[in-house]
């Protein structure tokens, strides 16, 4: 199977698991977003708008899709959206939705464990 090497800022070319899951989280995590941004999913849980539907497209993802894209709320996003990590399984299964080729994830040695040179 194809797939590559993702870069560091990999999410700001791709916004597919903006697109492809149903953003749902505790109803208070919701709190610090625009009141217009989240709607209520059960008693406890809420969703961002426009994650709940077919197809689904989270209201805080602008720009195209696999081309450019940002998140209007990025530093205010759920926990849920930080839990999809570049080149997961998650992300990667909202890539292929997307025809996008797949992240290869790669391990990364912290730098304090490298000899330093004088």
């Amino acid at each position: 199977m194809l797939s590559q090497v993702p870069t560091q800022d990999a999410c700001l070319s791709c916004g597919a698991c903006c697109a492809f899951f149903r953003v749902s989280f505790y109803w208070a995590e919701g709190l610090n977003l625009p009141e217009h941004y989240t709607e209520p999913v059960t008693a406890v849980y809420s969703c961002m708008v426009g994650t709940n539907q077919s197809p689904p497209r989270c209201i805080a993802l602008q720009g195209e899709i696999g081309q450019h894209v940002s998140c209007g709320v990025y530093h205010q996003r759920s926990e849920s959206c930080k839990d999809v990590q570049i080149a997961d399984v998650q992300c990667n299964k909202a890539r292929r939705a997307y025809n996008l080729i797949p992240l290869l994830a790669i391990e990364t040695t912290p730098a304090e464990h490298f000899d330093q040179v004088s």
